[in-house]
C-alpha cells in the first residue's frame, strides 16, 4: 500500500507569520526519505495554505510523484504545473478542510469535462468520493482512473468512540446522541461500506485510494482493506512530528501502514 504524505499543515504554519519558514519544498524531501510514496497537496481557491510559489517548487523538484487535490476553480493552473495526478474534491470557502466527497450525479457533465482536460494534458485523475457504489460508477463513467474514499465520517466515529471528540465543542451533531454501542455499530457499518464499495471499484478497473482523518490510531482497519492500495494522510503526521520530528512520524505512519495489510 502506498503513503501519501499530505504536507497542507506544514503550508499552513509557514502561511501563520508569511516568512518563507518552514520551508514546504524540505518536507517533501524528508518524507519521501522516510517511506511516503507520494506527496499530495491541495491547492485551494484562496491559496490558505500551499500557494502558487510553492506548488510550482515542489512539483518541479520531488523526487516522488506529486497528487494535487483541487477544485474546479484551479484547474488552469494544475494543467500548466502538470503534477502525476489531480484528485478532483468538493471546496467550500467557509469550511476548515474538505468535508465530504463530489457530488458526481449533480455535477456529472463539469466533471467529466474536468476529467477530459486533465487527462488531456497526461495528468492522472482521481475523484474524492463518499463510499457508495453508485460514485464508483459515476467515476468509472466520468473517465477518472482512481477514486479516493472519503474516511471522513469513519474517523469521526472513532474520535467519538475511542478519543474525546464527543465532548468536545467540534463534535458533529449527528454523533452526540449516540452512546458506545451505537457508535460501535456505526463504525462497523462504514468500515463494511467501505470495504465493499473499494472491492467494487476495483472489479471495474478504478484504482482506490482513502482518506481524511486517518491517524495512527484508526489508520490499521483501513489500511486492512484489500482493495485499497493507497492511503493519503496529512495533519496527524504534522501534529505528531511537533513531538518526534516530521521524519520519524512519517515513517512510523508508514511501519503502522504496512504491518496492517493482508497477507
Amino acid at each position: 500500500m502506498k503513503l501519501g504524505v499530505n504536507i497542507d499543515h506544514i503550508a499552513v504554519l509557514k502561511a501563520a507569520r508569511k516568512v518563507g519558514d518552514p520551508d514546504v519544498l524540505q518536507a517533501v524531501f524528508v518524507a519521501a526519505q522516510n517511506g511516503a510514496d507520494q506527496i499530495t497537496i491541495h491547492l485551494r481557491e484562496d491559496r490558505r495554505h500551499i500557494d502558487d510559489y510553492d506548488a510550482k517548487r515542489i512539483v518541479a523538484n520531488s523526487p516522488i510523484a506529486v497528487n494535487m487535490e483541487c477544485a474546479f476553480g484551479v484547474i488552469d493552473e494544475v494543467l500548466k504545473l502538470r503534477p502525476f495526478r489531480a484528485t478532483l474534491v468538493p471546496e467550500k470557502r467557509e469550511e476548515v478542510t474538505t468535508e465530504g466527497g463530489l457530488d458526481l450525479e449533480k455535477h456529472f457533465a463539469r466533471i467529466k469535462r474536468t476529467v477530459e482536460r486533465l487527462k488531456e494534458a497526461d495528468i492522472a485523475v482521481s475523484l474524492f468520493v463518499e463510499p457508495s457504489k453508485a460514485a464508483a460508477d459515476l467515476a468509472l463513467r466520468s473517465g477518472a482512473d482512481m477514486i479516493e474514499l472519503h474516511t471522513g465520517r469513519f474517523s469521526n466515529l472513532w474520535a467519538a468512540l475511542y478519543g474525546v471528540l464527543a465532548r468536545t465543542p467540534y463534535a458533529p451533531n449527528d454523533l452526540t446522541a449516540l452512546n458506545g454501542g451505537d457508535l460501535k455499530r456505526e463504525i462497523d457499518r462504514e468500515i463494511k461500506k467501505i470495504k465493499k464499495t473499494a472491492a467494487f471499484a476495483r472489479e471495474l478497473g478504478l484504482q482506490v485510494a482513502a482518506g481524511h482523518g486517518l491517524n495512527y490510531h484508526n489508520v490499521a482497519a483501513i489500511a486492512a482493506i484489500e482493495a485499497i492500495e493507497e492511503l493519503n494522510i496529512g495533519q496527524s503526521i504534522v501534529a505528531r512530528a511537533i513531538w518526534t520530528g516530521f521524519g520519524v512520524a512519517a515513517r512510523e505512519m508508514a511501519q503502522l501502514i504496512a504491518a496492517c495489510r493482508p497477507r
